[in-house]
């Protein structure tokens, strides 16, 4: 004994739990049974299950089947976010890119995480209005609540402040594409005609 305090070992318990469930069943005579009952080493039926699944576990260890599972070695995902009481609907949604299905507290939240990206692919300010004052009737009529759900708490988007948000960004890439195209020009201009003919082959 190191005389610290065992921590919990989230592989043994879905081990334990895997094997339990697919060892034989204990007898069915009542609970009471699984107590008093005794093997031929005098062992109670419970102990002597338990050293059962320890040793399986045990064995499993070393052959390895534990080894790289999924998220080994990974923190939890979403220990930053507070407690949602529908959090595992709106992971479902998540998981499975599912659109347009759920409560519209969940399905509004998802859009609201997007709406920058969905900004961004539209061609005009009239387009980026439109997006925008669609999605806020949308939360608007969410919050009256009159088709039940979870509380709708996703915001409104300013539209005026967002079309110009819009338009820093837009300029930004252009900016960036401007950019790139004299760099790539400059580059070009350096090189002599032969490494300019190989570049255009490439």
């Amino acid at each position: 004994m190191t005389g610290k305090k065992d921590r919990p070992d989230s592989r043994l318990n879905a081990a334990r739990y895997q094997v339990e469930r697919m060892s034989p069943p204990a007898p069915a005579d009542s609970a009471a049974a699984d107590d008093t009952d005794t093997n031929s080493a005098g062992q109670s039926m419970m102990e002597a299950r338990a050293q059962y699944v320890e040793m399986a576990i045990q064995q499993a260890i070393r052959r390895g089947e534990f080894d790289n599972l999924p998220g080994a070695g990974k923190p939890l995902a979403n220990l930053d976010r507070g407690y949602d009481p529908d959090w595992w609907i709106r992971q479902k949604i998540e998981s499975e890119k599912i659109t347009g299905l759920g409560p519209p507290a969940l399905t509004l939240r998802t859009e609201n995480a997007e709406l920058d990206a969905r900004l961004d692919s539209a061609q005009s300010e009239a387009a980026v209005t439109e997006i925008l004052n669609d999605f806020n009737s949308r939360v608007v009529a969410a919050r009256r609540q009159l088709q039940g759900g979870p509380p709708v708490v996703t915001p409104t988007r300013d539209v005026a402040e967002h079309v110009a948000l819009w338009r820093e960004r837009r300029a930004a890439r252009s900016d960036a594409a401007r950019q790139q195209r004299e760099s790539e020009a400059a580059l070009l201009a350096a090189l002599t005609w032969r490494e300019r003919r190989r570049a255009r082959r490439r």
